[in-house]
């Protein structure tokens, strides 16, 4: 394994979030997208050539907000607390397929989108009690949905291989990267196993690849980024000064810059003082580039709304 990384990690935003999650780079308008989640906002931001992120826009959603992600036209698909929302390019929120009932005590976590355009998301337990029923679920793109799993402690990051014939995931409770085979015809997985068993006290919380096939891995109460073989062996861990890294995903024209989320969120004041900088946004440069994702296969004819509003 190298050697831990500490020095090129920057500070990217002035503000910091009680539990930013889900970076998603939007390669055609050239901007970053990532949500605050009990806030209920996606953030927009662009990304400056020094590694700062500017703020230029804060969308509220109707709750909590798991995840977001962006079609082609500029169209958003989101995680919305228990239901999948869109919002088209102009403004418009339409209420998709619920996914949770009313009064679960559940909503809906991490999400990206697969090799054919479909979103693919996870659910959690609001109250963090024990649980193996948390699902991994496909929207497809008529709206209906299916299971991908139904045995979780808590859904969390998503990635493909660049064939789009492996799915790697990850069950947070359980300490766990599963990997699968993955067909994206039809949306359905094969059996899982644990690629990964993450020791030591911290929890992989989201994930991406990078263009050489590796997986980078936001360790949750470690402030840590660590990157792993596709075999699943150990290759580097980047350090970060705030101890809840939540994602992590690589942005700009060239797919050149790390961005990491991280939260406030269950820190105490004592950890807040010595981690003034918890719940920002930071950039690295790890050396690697990240792989051109799919977009959301979008609207029209996806998740026909069942009412709308602007926002």
């Amino acid at each position: 394994m190298n050697d831990q990384q500490t020095a090129d990690v920057m500070v990217a935003t002035e503000e910091s979030f009680d539990l930013a999650e889900g970076p998603v780079w939007d390669p055609i308008r050239q901007r970053l997208l990532w949500v605050d989640i009990r806030e209920g906002e996606v953030l927009v931001g662009r990304l400056r050539d020094d590694g700062t992120i500017s703020l230029e826009e804060r969308v509220a959603t109707p709750g909590m907000v798991g995840a977001v992600a962006v079609s082609e036209a500029g169209d958003w698909i989101l995680a919305g607390e228990r239901r999948i929302l869109t919002r088209s390019a102009s403004g418009e929120f339409a209420m998709g397929p619920a996914v949770l009932g009313f009064g679960s005590g559940e909503r809906l976590n991490d999400a990206k989108i697969d090799p054919a355009g479909r979103f693919v998301v996870g659910t959690l337990r609001i109250d963090e009690s024990d649980t193996t029923r948390q699902r991994l679920v496909v929207v497809h793109r008529d709206g209906r949905l299916g299971d991908l799993d139904a045995d979780l402690t808590l859904a969390n990051g998503l990635a493909w291989t660049a064939d789009g014939a492996t799915l790697y995931s990850i069950d947070t409770g359980r300490h766990a990267v599963y990997v699968r085979e993955y067909d994206p015809v039809t949306g359905t997985a094969g059996p899982r196993r644990v690629l990964i068993a993450i020791e030591g006290g911290v929890h992989p919380d989201g994930m991406c690849l990078d263009a050489d096939g590796y997986l980078w891995i936001a360790m949750w109460g470690g402030g840590q980024v660590r990157r792993y073989s596709p075999d699943g062996r150990l290759d580097r861990v980047i350090a970060v000064p705030a101890p809840h890294t939540s994602c992590v995903a690589f942005v700009g024209p060239d797919l050149a810059t790390m961005v990491i989320t991280t939260a406030r969120k269950g820190l105490s004041d004592a950890q807040l003082a010595e981690f003034p900088f918890a719940g920002r946004l930071f950039t690295v440069d790890a050396g690697v580039r990240g792989p051109a994702l799919p977009a959301w296969c979008g609207l029209p004819n996806s998740l026909p709304p069942t009412g709308t509003r602007s926002a």
